[in-house]
């Protein structure tokens, strides 16, 4: 596995894999709830992406490709391949059906996808110092010639109505994706290349992490849904200012500095930085080789645990929407569940235990072992009883505040069992006809009892007169001693009966009948050998 997302409940995660397939957990059972697999793609997933509701899945995959996913009929509903590979795609959050996308490629600017169409817009990474135009990014020549871009992150706002992007040389663009304006420019500290941006789950959070070793917070002082009308408004009041001026003032009115993070000794560089389900917690991974190290900070930037892990680099990580687990990709292709370590505390299934840290000396009461203590015939009942009860009627999640209650979201998937392989059916066929044929035969499965008695245990399937298949039960020890005494005692009284037999035995046609030393008597139900 390569990267891993949630959906919005938490209830299944999603794990791009380095075959080109997508499986879905279901995340409460911890199994396999659905694999999705094209045979057009074979490449390494790149990036996974829920839609907001769960019914759709995007992926891009390193053969430039994107794949939207309908996850309940596990049907590819469309296949689109760009010029540039693409490292990170990005639904529209404000549809349950999106059709557009947000791509960041390799060496491209990032761009808007029509999924219906297979269109691309460009967006623009660059604001001109010197014109009231718009420039395209300065790319750098290497020693080859080979003109090289620094890859470009990219993000939508809570409802999708802009696009936050930031490029190569430190700043933060607030772009209207469906005119291609930017709006706002927002100059980051240092201006180092902004490597990963991302929003907190309420859209009031903007996180950054850049090339310098900082994880930044910024402070969103946009409204959540008239984001543009604020944009709009904000344009008016600035008035006749040079335009990069003027978008550097509109971004100090969109966003604000809210607090760093970084490691002060190591001066690590940070692996796929996110904010937890409520935004109250900051989690970073360490991008040094051979260490599997997850940082977490609270908001007000104080460090709160390093969680050490196996000596395999981190590659991505995902925070629980609801739940405090953090899950983390290894570099290997491992999946790792972070969770609290709960100590076992009894007194919660009693409510009215205590417990003692030392001993002390207790007073019972006066009517304690009464059969009605009087303290209960003196308490009255608080609950309403004539109140109707509303069972009806769903109470409204916090977290969820934005959900639409009219829109049936996806939270679980049905299992569907799934067919074993051909090899492995063969190898069932195979065993399955040498177990009849040791039972036709009979020469596998016998087994020299005591006192040299022939016994077959593996002859649990017997056939009777209408041609159907009856299983015997394997007889116990005791079963198998009383057996053999009985055996003993015929034995012994055939001896002492045959020099009284003997005569008879000779006459023609007589009453008793020679046995032969290989026939076979049935005692119960199983055949002994009689010497």
């Amino acid at each position: 596995m390569k990267c891993i997302a949630f959906n919005r409940r938490g209830t299944l995660l999603a794990a791009g894999c380095n075959d080109g397939s997508c499986v879905i957990w279901d995340f409460e059972t911890r199994g396999i709830a659905k694999i999705l697999h094209d045979n057009e793609c074979s490449s390494p997933i790149t990036s996974i992406c829920w839609s907001k509701y769960g019914h759709r899945i995007l992926v891009s995959a390193a053969d430039k490709s994107l794949i939207l996913w309908d996850v309940m009929s596990g049907k590819k509903i469309t296949r689109i391949v760009l010029q540039q590979t693409p490292l990170q795609a990005r639904l529209h959050p404000g549809s349950s059906t999106p059709s557009l996308c947000l791509a960041c490629p390799l060496s491209c600017a990032p761009m808007i996808v029509d999924l219906n169409t297979g269109n691309s817009t460009l967006l623009k990474v660059s604001v001109s110092e010197t014109s009231n135009g718009l420039i395209p990014p300065s790319r750098n020549k290497s020693s080859d010639g080979i003109t090289s871009f620094t890859p470009t992150a990219a993000c939508f706002n809570k409802y999708g109505t802009l696009v936050y992007l930031g490029n190569s040389k430190g700043e933060i663009l607030v772009i209207d994706y469906k005119n291609g304006e930017v709006r706002a420019v927002v100059p980051i500290t240092g201006g180092s290349v902004v490597k990963n941006i991302v929003f907190s789950r309420n859209g009031q959070y903007l996180l950054t992490n850049s090339n310098d070793r900082v994880i930044r917070i910024y402070e969103n002082l946009l409204p959540l849904k008239d984001e543009v009308r604020t944009l709009d408004e904000l344009n008016e009041n600035c008035g006749d200012v040079n335009n990069s001026e003027k978008l550097k003032v509109i971004g100090s009115k969109c966003l604000i500095l809210f607090r760093e993070f970084q490691d002060a000794i190591t001066k690590v560089h940070w692996k796929a930085p996110c904010f937890s389900g409520d935004g109250e917690w900051v989690v970073g991974g360490s991008a040094c080789k051979g260490e599997h190290k997850i940082y977490i900070w609270d908001r007000a930037g104080h460090l709160v645990k390093i969680l050490e892990g196996p000596k395999e680099a981190l590659i991505d990580l995902a925070w629980h929407p609801v739940h405090p687990f953090v899950v983390s990709v290894s570099l290997n292709g491992f999946v790792y569940i972070w969770a609290k370590d709960y100590t076992e505390n009894w007194s919660a299934f009693a409510p009215d235990f205590k417990e003692l840290e030392e001993n002390e000396e207790y007073v019972e009461r006066e009517d304690e072992f009464d059969l009605i203590p009087d303290t209960e015939k003196v308490k009255a009942p608080d609950v309403n009883e004539d109140e109707e009860v509303d069972i009806i009627s769903v109470e409204k999640d916090a977290t969820f505040s934005d959900s639409d209650m009219s829109q049936e979201e996806l939270c679980f998937l049905p299992a569907t069992p799934s067919r074993d392989p051909l090899e492995q059916q063969d190898k069932c066929a195979e065993s399955s006809s040498k177990l009849l044929d040791s039972n036709n035969t009979g020469s596998p499965s016998e087994e020299a009892g005591p006192n040299g008695l022939m016994m077959n245990h593996a002859s649990s399937l017997l056939e009777d007169d209408a041609g159907r298949f009856k299983r015997k039960r394997k007889p116990s020890e005791k079963v198998l001693e009383l057996q053999a005494e009985k055996v003993k005692k015929s034995s012994k009284s055939s001896k002492l009966a045959k020099p009284k037999n003997k005569s008879l035995v000779d006459q023609d046609n007589g009453p008793y009948k020679e046995m032969n030393p290989f026939e076979t008597k049935e005692y119960g139900g199983f055949g002994f050998g009689m010497n």
